[in-house]
């Protein structure tokens, strides 16, 4: 039997939610595909992720699947879509990491209040990097880091002083409801 009638008839039958067909499947392109991501990544751990994610989505989005496509083509687009994914968020983190700035102790502060300082900082910097949105996060930066006016904002961003102020509310939420947890 061919290869990939094999592959359609094993792609019908994820489609019916068969959890052996998607296993063989699985089995059969993990490692290509997770060569190719390892090679745009070189991290071990990262590309092992976004293989794992890959496949997920291919099993959420089942129902969707077309048998006489190449199972393998869709893995590589999502894959790569996820490699992306993963470039732009540490390039986001790597911006935010230069836009705050460091807690800086004087001679008279407690060392104690210097670490609690420290960690509520890092906590703040993960809240904005993985809950609030490009715009939003953007929105609070200039507003809070850069000290820049509502108006000069929406100036830059040509977005109404109402937007901006929308933004702020979102991301002052999120951060106040984010920050009750972790106490």
């Amino acid at each position: 039997m061919e290869e990939s009638t094999a592959d359609s008839q094993l792609i019908e039958q994820v489609k019916n939610s068969d959890m052996e067909a998607f296993r063989i499947l699985f089995e059969r392109y993990q490692p290509v595909v997770f060569r190719r991501v390892h090679f745009q990544l070189r991290q071990t751990d990262l590309a092992h992720d976004i293989v794992q994610e890959t496949f997920i989505k291919i099993w959420e989005h089942r129902a969707s699947l077309n048998p006489d496509r190449s199972i393998l083509a869709y893995a590589f687009r999502i894959s790569t879509n996820l490699v992306l994914d993963a470039y732009k968020y540490r390039r986001v983190r790597e911006q935010l990491k230069e836009d705050i700035p460091p807690t800086n102790l004087s001679e008279g502060d407690h060392p104690v209040e210097a670490l609690y300082l420290t960690l509520l900082q890092e906590q703040i910097t993960e809240i904005i990097n993985k809950h609030l949105g490009k715009r939003c996060r953007e929105i609070f930066i200039l507003s809070r880091v850069e000290g820049k006016k509502h108006q000069e904002i929406a100036d830059l961003l040509n977005i109404s002083v109402r937007t901006v102020e929308n933004h702020l509310l979102h991301a002052l939420k999120v951060l106040r409801r984010k920050l009750e947890r972790m106490d």
